[in-house]
């Protein structure tokens, strides 16, 4: 895996992460969700292509002269055959966290039908999940996002499951523990799970949540959900687990965090 693999469109912006603020909420990410994020996407979207269409229209403006005309030659020794992203990066490489963080996304089941194959997120598509994108979008600037990647999955029609990591820059992972902790903060609430949620095996900041009540809206079958949230080695996992005949499984869903923190 090469430490360069980044998710394109992947955000360049480097602020120094500073004290995380109140993240938004994420919504639920059901197919009505992500209907609904994607017409937010695609409308921010459009607004980008207009703006470019418009510079494009543009005549160049010339650059300005170099404030130091006779720039000394580097000294910096150039790469060759035996140059690995490795070596490039010996003093900060993991092998996990640095590479594709695609890879480390838990397997579908075999009998689960692919909702959508393991992807990136950009910083736009990552933000349009929460209930208030563009809250979300500021603090992710903020705090220093640097890329993100989810997978989906459905079980006879009736269990969809999503998994989403999160990274951001901060290589002491303050700032991807302390965004865990404010997702967790929600989680009590009563608009959301109502509880304190359950310990994931095996961790020591992670909980599964199964919604005390399942969400109902007339002309639907009730829609019961269930969450799980933990870091590891500055990433961030949460799963969304719904079920539309029935409660959500406690001991399934803890099966699967318990999985994907294994892949952390």
């Amino acid at each position: 895996m090469s430490s360069t693999e980044e998710p394109p469109g992947a955000s360049s912006t480097e602020e120094p992460p500073g004290a995380a603020g109140p993240v938004p909420p994420r919504r639920p990410r059901g197919r009505t969700a992500l209907i609904v994020a994607g017409a937010t996407a695609l409308g921010v979207l459009a607004g980008t292509v207009t703006g470019y269409a418009v510079q494009y229209q543009r005549g160049p403006t010339p650059l300005g002269p170099l404030a130091q005309q006779d720039l000394a030659e580097s000294k910096t020794a150039p790469a060759d055959k035996n140059t690995t992203a490795r070596t490039v990066s010996a003093n900060r490489w993991d092998e996990k966290s640095d590479g594709d963080l695609r890879r480390l996304l838990v397997a579908k089941p075999d009998a689960a039908k692919s909702e959508e194959q393991p992807a990136w997120q950009d910083l736009l598509l990552a933000s349009a999940d929460y209930e208030h994108p563009d809250g979300a979008f500021r603090q992710f600037l903020r705090d220093g996002f640097r890329r993100s990647a989810t997978t989906s999955w459905s079980l006879d029609g009736k269990v969809y499951v999503t998994v989403m990591l999160t990274q951001f820059r901060d290589d002491t992972a303050v700032v991807s523990k302390d965004y865990a902790r404010h997702q967790q903060e929600y989680m009590p609430e009563e608009d959301y799970a109502g509880n304190y949620g359950k310990p994931i095996p095996g961790s020591d900041n992670g909980h599964t949540y199964v919604f005390d009540k399942p969400h109902t809206k007339t002309g639907y079958e009730p829609l019961y959900e269930g969450r799980a949230m933990a870091w590891r080695n500055g990433v961030f996992m949460e799963i969304q687990y719904e079920n539309n005949s029935g409660p959500v499984s406690e001991p399934a869903l803890q099966t699967l965090a318990k999985q994907q923190l294994e892949r952390l």
